[in-house]
This record gives C-alpha cells, sequence and structure tokens, in this order.
C-alpha cells in the first residue's frame, strides 16, 4: 500500500517508572463514567504522546492505604518478594497537566470488578499507583478522514482524541453504551458525525455496535480507523472493516480493553 510519508505511524519509547499518586478531585460524568483526578510531585516528568496511550493502574490491596509499587528493573518491574502484587488494570491517561502536576483518569462502570469498585468510593485524599506509559503510538492527525469506534471503556481515548484534533478534521464516532444516560458531551473542534447505539436496544453485546458501524459512511481519501472495546466485538468490527469495506489492515488500529468473562484483559488486535 503506498501512503504518505506524512501519514506514517510512529512509535515513541518512554522511560518506565512507576509513581504514587493521591486523589484530589473525582466527578462522575454520567451514571456509567466516573472522573479522578490525581496529583504528585512524582508526575513532573510524565509523559503521554498519544491518546491511544495506556498506563497500568495499581489499587491498594483491601485493608491498606497505599498499594504496594515495583520498581523498574533491567527486564521490567520487579516487585517485592515479601508482599502479594497488587491488583493492577489497564487506563487511559485522559488528561495530563503538567504545571498543575494533576493526571485524570476516567473509569467505565459497566462491569463489577476492582477498579469500578474502587472508582464507585474514591475519595480526595485516596492513593493510587500508576506505572507507564512505556511508550506511545502516535497517529497522525492529517488523514483525510478518521473514524472512531468503541463502547464506554474506549471513551476517554476518543473524548481525547476528539479534543486534540485540528479544527476542521473530518471524523465519525461509532458508539456503542448501555443506554442514552451513559451519552457525554464531546470537547472537539473538529468536524464531528456521531452516532450513539445502545445495548439496552439489542438483545447480543455488540451488535448494536456493529451494526452502526456497517451503516457507517466511509468517505474516498486517506482514511484511519481507530477501534477499542469488548474483545469479540472489537474482532467482528475489525474483520468487517478488512473484508467487506476494503481498509487495509495497516490503517486500522484495533484493541480489547476487556473480554467477557474474563478478567483483565488488554491487548492489540491484529494477525
Amino acid at each position: 500500500m503506498l501512503t504518505r510519508s506524512d501519514l506514517a505511524v510512529t512509535r515513541v519509547r518512554h522511560p518506565l517508572k512507576f509513581r504514587l499518586l493521591q486523589v484530589t478531585r473525582v466527578e462522575p460524568l454520567t451514571p456509567h463514567l466516573i472522573r479522578v483526578t490525581f496529583t504528585g510531585d512524582d508526575l513532573h516528568d510524565f509523559e503521554s504522546a498519544s491518546f491511544d496511550d495506556h498506563i497500568k493502574v495499581f489499587f491498594p490491596a483491601p485493608g491498606a492505604d497505599k498499594p504496594v509499587l515495583p520498581e523498574a528493573g533491567p527486564n521490567g518491574p520487579v516487585f517485592p518478594e515479601d508482599q502479594p502484587r497488587p491488583v493492577a488494570r489497564d487506563f487511559t491517561p485522559r488528561r495530563y497537566d503538567r504545571a498543575a502536576r494533576e493526571l485524570d483518569i476516567e473509569f467505565a462502570m459497566h462491569e463489577a470488578g476492582p477498579a469500578a469498585t474502587w472508582a464507585a468510593q474514591a475519595k480526595v485524599g485516596q492513593y493510587l499507583g500508576v506505572g507507564g506509559p512505556r511508550g506511545s503510538l502516535v497517529i497522525p492527525t492529517g488523514f483525510d478522514w478518521h473514524l472512531l469506534i468503541g463502547d464506554e471503556t474506549a471513551l476517554p481515548a476518543i473524548a481525547r482524541r476528539l479534543q486534540e484534533l485540528p479544527a476542521g478534521t473530518r471524523v465519525a464516532a461509532v458508539l456503542e453504551v448501555a443506554d442514552p444516560s451513559a451519552r457525554i458531551e464531546f470537547d472537539t473542534q473538529a468536524e464531528l458525525h456521531a452516532v450513539w447505539s445502545y445495548r439496552s436496544d439489542s438483545p447480543y453485546r455488540g451488535d448494536a455496535l456493529l451494526q452502526a458501524v456497517r451503516e457507517t459512511y466511509l468517505p474516498d481519501g486517506e482514511g484511519y480507523v481507530w477501534a477499542a472495546g469488548e474483545s469479540a466485538t472489537m474482532r467482528a468490527v475489525r474483520y468487517h472493516l478488512y473484508t467487506e469495506r476494503g481498509v487495509d489492515k495497516s490503517r486500522i488500529r484495533a484493541a480489547s480493553y476487556w473480554k467477557q468473562g474474563a478478567a483483565a484483559v488488554h491487548e492489540n488486535l491484529d494477525d
């Protein structure tokens, strides 16, 4: 596939670092999404070069005030041998303010689990640990069009991407959430066409999203698709796009942010 050099997707590596952060604000955005703002001196050199980044969030053990954090070793994280490993999950850095040393993380309340349980009781003054991001996949903004696809777990990344896209950028966002109460407003200067689908309207998870993607118009020109959400749904979306819509696989970034019936799944979907 011939591509313009200014549309090359690039990877940027960051030094691995683990940070202890403290809650400064808790803001419910919808009944299904909670934004928590953290601060800490460790944020002075935090780096997040892409909306697609993910950080590892470490939760305190039951009854503990702070999480056990690893150290960065030559081959990755090294955990203390005399303590159990903390529960950890992957999240998107929604907003980072270096001057204020603030980091926003948004928690989707779509499934029962340690992250949703913690977010539901989050209070100012509590602590979490954060590791990474270890790297960034930088997707240029200069494509002729962009298509963003996801469920509640992808909303923070999609919202960040829409906020960062230049004025006039042509972009469609196809989203599946529980019901209309889970919708959020996007802050963007892009020319956005948003399509919301609801699981409450469909007997099977993912059907509404896949159908909405099938009905989405794809313009001519160089485009890029980013999709994230439940594993089986994202695989079906990706398969549809390259087999039935003719989108080159190199122009699709699809990720499993979670998997029905499994815990702590986060993986990129490719051949």
